[in-house]
């Protein structure tokens, strides 16, 4: 029987682990944290935004950036960390920012997020996952320029197979009253049906609880990976704090850190940590919280009801691997919600925290086999990683196993 080892404990590593014992291979899961889900799963964005994917790398980007470097609360921010991993990132980003470009990079996360949603939908029954505040309210995409929104309708209108709805300023406050409560006057929206939200940490935990109590599962090692011992030009081994850990198939979902595991077995992933910052806060019976799920598109804020807490995410910061939460950024994102949904929960009690979120200069993530053979890649989703989790799972334990690809790879394997 196969045995492939898994490296990370984070919602794509877990999806990984399950899709490949539900496929028929043991599994070792290998994990630097003492609990899982405690990366950038740990309180992420919560939304499942299948059909709406768009990367960060667009025409507009560029300019746009310029002008955020002087906004106080811009959604990005950059500051040189000194190393040329950075520069090399962020010149290939630029490369990246091509109406063309978005557009086809766009449909390949479309069509991963299309086999995502039918996979998590698959595992919630093959998993038993229940308790993880999972609902299907839809998503608002709210703007507050009258440019960028009507620009976007007159695509959408001229699109006669678009699933989205355009809505007005008054029909986004019909579908979602709390917006009502804002000083502020959108200028419309766009709405997707059938978009989720979801406990990204508690689908972690409980894909732990199931991993652990399936036969294939050969149990999780709590241990710092080192790299990969490679013999014979195919990876046999790796190196962790506990000793190595032999397998036949070793899969890289390691969030940020899969950049040095590939390093050690000579590949380069194009990775770099876009930082993010997320509120949790409880809601209770005074207050008035969105229904459905909205992002803020100018200011990429997004807003999930996730149970009976607000999550509320935002921000890509390109400052390096620093995961402290900077005071200014948090205030920054207190002044936005305050402004956006001010009665929407019990802001004064919220739950800060800051995330790195390992990201490709396309947006897309790599995945697939890898130039050293034994070695799979499942990484760089960004801040899609939950949404897309499970499809990329699903993909690397197919191809692991010798079947075809659900959905074509080009794309999303490394370059």
């Amino acid at each position: 029987m196969k045995h492939a080892v898994v490296i990370g404990g984070g919602v794509v590593g877990l999806t990984t682990a399950w899709a490949l014992v539900e496929s028929g291979v043991a599994v070792t899961l290998v994990e630097r944290e003492t609990q899982l889900g405690q990366g950038a799963s740990f309180a992420n964005g919560g939304q499942l935004s299948y059909r709406f994917v768009s990367p960060l790398a667009d025409s507009g980007v560029p300019f746009k950036g310029l002008r955020w470097m002087f906004e106080a609360d811009a959604p990005l921010r950059f500051k040189p960390d000194g190393s040329l991993q950075q520069w090399t990132w962020l010149a290939s980003f630029l490369g990246h920012c091509r109406a063309s470009v978005n557009q086809a990079t766009t449909q390949r996360l479309l069509t991963l997020g299309v086999l995502s949603q039918s996979e998590f939908a698959h595992t919630c029954t093959s998993a038993a996952l229940h308790d993880v505040d999972l609902r299907t309210p839809g998503k608002l995409v709210i703007y507050r320029s009258a440019t960028e929104f009507n620009k976007v309708a007159r695509r959408l209108r001229a699109n006669l197979h678009a699933v989205e709805r355009v809505l007005s300023y008054q029909e986004c406050l019909a579908l979602e009253p709390a917006l009502a409560h804002s000083p502020l006057q959108f200028a419309g929206g766009v709405f997707t049906a059938g978009e989720a939200v979801a406990d990204c940490f508690s689908v972690c935990v409980q894909l732990g609880e199931r991993l652990r109590a399936h036969a294939l599962f050969r149990g999780v090692v709590h241990a710092q990976a080192h790299g990969f011992r490679v013999l014979a030009g195919r990876a046999c081994a790796l190196q962790t704090s506990a000793g190595d850990v032999a397998g036949d198939d070793f899969v890289i979902a390691a969030g940020l850190q899969s950049r040095s595991l590939a390093r050690s077995a000579g590949i380069h992933l194009p990775i770099y940590p876009l930082k993010g910052y997320s509120l949790t806060a409880p809601v209770v019976a005074d207050n008035v919280a969105p229904v459905v799920s909205v992002t803020d598109i100018e200011k990429k804020v997004l807003y999930a009801h996730i149970g009976n807490q607000l999550r509320v995410a935002a921000m890509a910061d390109m400052v390096g691997e620093d995961t402290r939460i900077d005071p200014r950024r948090i205030a920054s994102l207190y002044r936005l919600v305050h402004a956006t949904f001010p009665k929407a929960a019990q802001y004064s009690q919220a739950t800060e925290w800051a995330g790195l979120r390992p990201a490709t200069p396309s947006g897309a993530p790599i995945l697939g086999s890898s130039p050293v053979p034994g070695l799979w890649l499942n990484t760089g989703h960004g801040a899609l990683g939950f949404t897309l989790s499970f499809g990329s799972a699903r993909m690397v334990a197919d191809l692991m196993v010798g079947k075809p690809s659900p959905i074509p790879l080009a794309g999303l394997c490394l370059p």
